[in-house]
């Protein structure tokens, strides 16, 4: 852009110049001739004018003393009315003059020539049109070059650019597909050896992730597995104490109260962390089904001690969606278990359909949950900090949330009114992909 314009810059500058010396030369030279003619046949000054040859569309004038006539080549076309004031002053204190000024919507440069050897003063303009359309020209020209080579030079920018970001775009694709969960996600070998090296070190940065998680999952499994028969042994031998528990003293069931909330807690930690176990290795895809959903929420609540806990439609009910009952049926349960450990127990379950979604909602009147806590309560074995001790195994909400993800919805915390929460399931009511398994 800056040689496009230094270059129309020196072409202005040079193109003026140039016409500027042709005409002042030109202007000059019948300065000398109309001083001659004057000087011969001054009372002719009317016709002697007529003899000056300017350019197409030039005109010349002479003012003759003492009268103060002007005398014209085209006096219908131009008169010393159209000459600028200023210059007729300046000629007539004696000093040769030049300007530009318009005339009929043209640009003109004119000179003026005082000749006081014989009592008159010459005047001639010359036409600044054709100068303006060279420019013009050589503007325009300049443009299209720059816009073309604009074109040009992004266009390669593109290309470059695209080409040389690509294994770049490569590694944050896979970057992206591993954070999603596709751990298998790795780079093609590249042609350039540096490029190449740096597919070697992603892909094996990569197998190292992959084999990290993949253990850290078996280990959880196997330690969930293997806890189950103590658990088991352990729930035996409690179920027999109960049974006996009359023959306890108060002190000794107290205890006995203990140990049996304690290792019902632990069994279903452990039955959570089985779940999470499978979650994480990515065996357990969905299973969709066609679900009626508000009959299947009812006998869900029935079924999990929640029956008296009202149910209320709004909406664009959707008699049936595509969803996995196992999956739906794991996070409505886990959001009322959650209502009754920490606020007290659910009060209303409210089922809202839109065009493309359906959303459950489980209402609460308890405590309430701070601003701070509402994202941290979703991680593992985190928990409110209003939450009662001792209570949960931390891995409800998580799970929950877990299996939303799966579904393509998400779990969200809205405040209730007039105290308590919402905590609002939003899933499709027909998931992109989804295929319903045959029966």
């Amino acid at each position: 852009m800056f040689a496009g314009v230094a270059t129309y810059s020196f072409s202005r500058n040079s193109l003026i110049d140039q016409r500027f010396e042709a005409t002042r030369s030109q202007a000059l030279g019948n300065a000398q001739v109309m001083r001659t003619l004057l000087q011969t046949r001054r009372n002719l000054a009317s016709q002697v004018i007529t003899t000056i040859r300017t350019e197409s569309r030039g005109y010349a004038l002479v003012r003759v003393d003492p009268q103060n006539f002007f005398y014209a080549t085209d006096p219908l076309s131009f008169t010393q009315a159209d000459l600028p004031d200023s210059l007729v002053a300046s000629v007539a204190t004696g000093r040769a003059a030049t300007q530009r000024f318009d005339h009929d919507g043209e640009l003109y440069q004119g000179f003026g020539v005082p000749m006081p050897s014989v009592g008159a003063d010459y005047y001639e303009v010359f036409p600044l049109r054709e100068t303006q359309r060279t420019l013009s020209f050589i503007l325009s020209a300049l443009l299209a070059g720059l816009i073309v080579a604009t074109a040009i030079a992004i266009a390669l920018g593109w290309f470059t650019s695209r080409r040389l970001l690509l294994p770049v775009r490569r590694v944050v694709d896979a970057a992206a597909d591993i954070a999603g969960g596709r751990l298998d996600a790795r780079l093609e070998p590249e042609d350039d050896p540096d490029l190449n090296r740096l597919a070697v070190t992603f892909n094996e940065m990569a197998d190292a992730v992959q084999e990290r998680i993949e253990r850290e999952v078996r280990f959880a499994s196997d330690v969930s597995h293997e806890l189950r028969s103590p658990i088991t042994a352990l729930s035996a031998a409690i179920d027999v104490l109960a049974a006996r528990r009359s023959e306890l003293s108060d002190r000794n069931q107290q205890a006995l109260d203990v140990v049996t909330t304690q290792v019902r807690r632990f069994d279903r930690m452990v039955i959570d962390l089985l779940e999470l176990s499978r979650l994480d290795s990515g065996t357990s895809m969905p299973r969709y089904e066609t679900v009626e959903v508000v009959d299947f929420i009812r006998r869900i609540a029935q079924r999990s001690g929640f029956g008296t806990v009202p149910i209320v439609a709004s909406g664009i009910v959707h008699d049936h969606i595509t969803s996995d009952r196992l999956r739906l049926e794991r996070i409505i349960v886990n959001l009322l278990v959650n209502a009754r450990e920490h606020a007290g127990g659910p009060v209303a379950i409210l089922i809202d359909g839109r065009l493309d979604a359906v959303a459950i909602t489980v209402v609460d009147e308890g405590p309430g949950i701070r601003e701070s806590d509402r994202q941290r309560i979703f991680n593992r074995f985190a928990r409110g900090s209003s939450a009662a001790r001792g209570t949960g195994t931390g891995l409800g909400l998580s799970i929950a949330l877990e299996h939303a993800v799966a579904l393509g919805g998400s779990i969200r915390i809205e405040d209730n009114t007039p105290r308590g929460m919402r905590f609002c399931l939003e899933i499709p009511t027909n998931p992109d992909g989804a295929e319903v398994a045959e029966e």
